[in-house]
């Protein structure tokens, strides 16, 4: 029986198996299983190569990738909000090969990838999935680009993401897991868990662990505490853009709405735009900087003032450290302290050390040695 044969075996008696505390640790040793798998498939597929590879170079500031089924207008919006000249069609499969463009907002360079139309199996290597949902992983932010007429593609693109290990709009379970010599599996939690012990030792044990401590800081299912011991998903925010909202008739804006919660997506925080109109373009703009948590920062030269036109672009969060290895290695090398002017700072021209952390506007001028 190859890979994929177990794989849909394994899915098939979870489905099967009605879940309840007599089964919860026989459920929780087949997503194991079944995660373990499912790598052992991604890794083979990734390293047997065959056909053109989706590999692309990140650029710019930071990465967005633009998901959706084939047609729904990713690379006619990828033409509307950069400079690249993806050829678009009226048939389906049009974008053979990533696409990047660069996204100029804010003095940001923000590079925009439109991925081959993702379909459904992607996960399990069908239509080059496996090389598109490689390049989702290493983007900062993923957009789903979906038709007015057909929001229920959501649920099955999401549910490709999530198959290959993308957490969207979570956070990282705390969930720690340190080796030991001897003494057995020890479980330590700061709260009541739902899971019993014995489910989690189980589990344990299904990824190779005999002895070790493990410190769960917070409620877990199944699937959150095998993302916590496995340490290899990524974690990423999205966005819903609704495309050809143009075509929507008054009338039909409210079943729109309606299958939209049906989702779990507020219709108030969806995107509704009309790429081949460029209408919405404004407002996507401004929630892609926003979900990317992006920070300018000016630059006070020494002898040339505050560089106000081309701001050093950063992440929210980020720190003087941060910024001066964007700038170079060589600042942090030679660095002596900072001076900030701006939202972060207590008062004008505060000294601060590489852990202070900058806020959008800030001035910062960097003093080193010579």
């Amino acid at each position: 029986m190859g890979l994929e044969e177990e794989i849909e075996e394994i899915e098939q008696e979870i489905r099967e198996t009605p879940y309840n505390k007599s089964t919860e640790q026989h459920i929780g040793r087949l997503k194991s299983k079944l995660a373990e798998k499912k790598e052992k498939l991604a890794r083979r597929q990734s390293s047997s190569g065959g056909g053109p590879g989706y590999a692309v170079e990140k650029t710019g500031d930071a990465t967005v990738a633009l998901v959706g089924f084939p047609s729904v207008g990713k690379s006619t919006l990828l033409n509307a909000l950069t400079n690249a000249d993806s050829e678009t069609g009226s048939y389906e499969f049009t974008t053979l090969d990533v696409n990047p463009g660069m996204l100029q907002y804010r003095g940001a360079n923000i590079q925009l990838l439109d991925v081959p139309g993702l379909i459904e199996g992607a996960a399990g290597g069908r239509g080059d999935g496996q090389e598109v949902l490689s390049v989702v992983r290493t983007a900062d932010l993923v957009i789903f680009v979906l038709s007015v007429f057909e929001i229920d593609q959501y649920e099955r693109l999401h549910e490709e993401l999530y198959k290959n290990g993308i957490r969207l709009n979570q956070r990282p379970p705390r969930v720690s897991v340190r080796k030991k010599a001897k003494d057995g599996i020890s479980v330590n939690a700061s709260v009541e868990l739902q899971l019993g012990e014995e489910t989690i030792k189980s589990i344990l044990r299904e990824h190779g662990y005999t002895n070790a401590d493990v410190a769960i800081g917070e409620q877990v299912d199944l699937d959150r505490l095998i993302d916590g011991i496995r340490d290899n998903r990524v974690y990423l925010p999205s966005v819903v853009a609704v495309n050809k909202a143009d075509l929507v008739d008054p009338g039909y804006v409210e079943t729109v709405h309606e299958r939209l919660r049906a989702h779990d997506i507020d219709p108030e925080e969806a995107v509704f735009i009309s790429a081949a109109d460029e209408r919405g373009l404004d407002s996507l703009r401004e929630t892609i900087w926003a979900e990317l948590g992006l920070i300018r920062v000016y630059m006070d030269k020494p002898g040339r003032g505050v560089d106000d036109d081309e701001p050093l672009i950063l992440f929210a969060g980020d720190t003087v450290g941060d910024a001066c290895e964007k700038l170079g290695g060589e600042f942090r090398d030679r660095f002596r302290f900072a001076r900030v002017t701006g939202p972060s700072a207590k008062h004008d021209e505060q000294q601060v050390g590489l852990d202070h952390e900058l806020a959008d506007e800030d001035v910062l001028r960097i003093l080193t040695t010579n």
